[in-house]
């Protein structure tokens, strides 16, 4: 049986089942995307990939 996949958001949403949140999930081995206002829409990627892209938007070399 699969098991569900249990989305978070930011403490910085607010905790509120707004719009506007950005959700993360993991599951098999990835990391999971999506947009709180289109959550049918879900980007995999890897657990690296995803590290790179916080840095990345963090603004710190590597």
């Amino acid at each position: 049986m699969a098991q569900a996949i249990v989305w978070q958001k930011s403490s910085f949403s607010g905790g509120q089942d707004g719009p506007n949140c950005v959700e993360l999930a993991v599951a098999n081995s990835s990391a999971l995307l999506r947009e709180s206002d289109a959550p049918a829409q879900v980007l995999s990627v890897t657990p690296a990939a995803l590290a790179a892209l916080m840095r990345h938007l963090r603004g710190e070399a590597e």
